[in-house]
């Protein structure tokens, strides 16, 4: 039995979040037996960089995805093999490439030709030898997505259909180009959308590396694995996507099943979202205009999916120990002193009082650290996490100022 959220809103305080380690440790295995194998996953830090989830992703055979120097510092933290992460992100300086190459990490997704210079010269500074990925869009979209990376003016990797390097421009003192990094949608819940994805990148890497004359050993497909976030609801399963990219693979890169090249996934949503969950407490009910407001201790400033660039989706609440929702179109709202401090424009919490408990499910990936957490700067809720009946992490985030010489 898992501890429940009075125990441990009563030992940490609300707002908390509550991670399940047997969660993470589900979906980590449900993943790779829906990818092709053999395959190398790459867990993705942004989605959670909390070091104690990254920790059982790590015993779970992941390798660490980073794009930050402060998240090479959790994956080191959480144990991971820097010597196997990949580093990426545009806009990489040349002060965090010699920081990651000074910690250990040789591999990284290089999204122009100045970016791939930049690794090169902190390479040759640092006299080792970088491995590096050229990230690349293909020319088209293949479908809808929350989020889409490809097929339109973008800032993240380099266009297929308007390259006009060679293979020559590639051959530069201190890296080794070594292969292809896609990653052009996310949260991708319709299976026929993903593997269209999956197969046009396939292609495109086919193509691409006749056509520069490249041989790659390590091919990155990306990710776009969905799952529901802030309400109810489960991952979806893809039971079609293991034998469609396994049969792509088998014609373009008829070596892969030997690491010829090696083929990788990433994702940080579908491993982390379903693990957690954010318990809060109504500290208000109040009546303005007609309509009914829930007023809880977390906000946009704890929760929200991405509410910094704007994507805050309407979460779902449950008090704790109640029978059902109550029907009505209460409003959730949390306490910064901002009207967009809304969780939920309508939801069904009409009837909850001052010291209930609510939960909100799913919400293991991009929580706190995708959220306005330096807004009013209130504290970081306590983070959890348990296995089965006990307590086996605890831990808070905080933000500090420091001066400068």
């Amino acid at each position: 039995m898992n501890p429940s959220p009075e125990s441990i809103a009563g030992r940490y305080g609300t707002p908390v979040y509550i991670h399940r380690q047997e969660l993470v440790e589900r979906a980590n295995s449900d993943l790779l037996a829906l990818l092709p194998a053999p395959c190398r996953l790459y867990f993705s830090l942004k989605a959670n960089p909390n070091h104690h989830i990254g920790s059982i992703l790590h015993r779970g055979g992941c390798h660490a995805e980073i794009s930050s120097t402060g998240e090479l510092a959790s994956a080191i933290r959480a144990g991971f093999d820097v010597a196997d992460a990949l580093y990426t992100g545009p806009g990489k300086t040349a002060g965090e490439i010699a920081t990651a190459l000074a910690a250990g990490v040789v591999t990284f997704s290089c999204e122009s030709l100045d970016d791939l210079r930049r690794v090169a010269d902190a390479a040759v500074a640092a006299d080792v030898v970088a491995r590096c990925l050229l990230r690349v869009n293909g020319p088209a979209a293949h479908g809808n997505s929350a989020m889409r990376m490809t097929g339109a003016a973008t800032q993240f990797g380099i266009d297929i259909a308007t390259a006009t390097f060679t293979a020559a421009d590639l051959d530069i003192d201190g890296v080794d180009v070594v292969g292809l990094h896609f990653f052009p949608v996310s949260n991708v819940v319709d299976e026929t959308v993903l593997i269209a994805e999956i197969l046009a990148s396939i292609s495109h890497a086919r193509a691409f590396a006749d056509r520069l004359g490249i041989s790659v050993r390590l091919l990155d497909l990306g990710g776009g694995f969905a799952a529901p976030y802030g309400r109810d609801g489960v991952r979806p399963t893809y039971p079609n996507l293991r034998s469609a990219v396994s049969d792509a693979l088998d014609t373009s890169f008829p070596g892969w099943r030997d690491g010829a090249p090696v083929v990788a996934f990433e994702s940080g949503r579908y491993l982390t979202c379903d693990s957690g969950t954010l318990v809060a407490e109504v500290t208000e009910i109040k009546s303005s205009g007609g309509r009914e407001f829930v007023i809880t201790d977390t906000g946009i400033h704890h929760v929200g999916g991405l509410s910094g660039i704007g994507r805050v989706p309407p979460i779902s609440a449950t008090v704790v120990g109640a029978a059902g929702a109550e029907s009505g179109a209460a409003a959730v709202v949390g306490p910064l002193c901002t009207p967009a401090d809304v969780l939920n424009h309508r939801s069904d919490l009409a009837g909850a009082k001052p010291g209930d408990l609510v939960t909100i499910p799913n919400v293991g990936a991009y929580g706190i650290s995708a959220s306005l957490m330096g807004f009013l700067s209130r504290p970081a809720p306590a983070e959890v996490v348990t296995d089965g009946d006990r307590v086996v992490a605890a831990s808070v985030l905080e933000t500090t100022r420091r001066d400068l010489p």
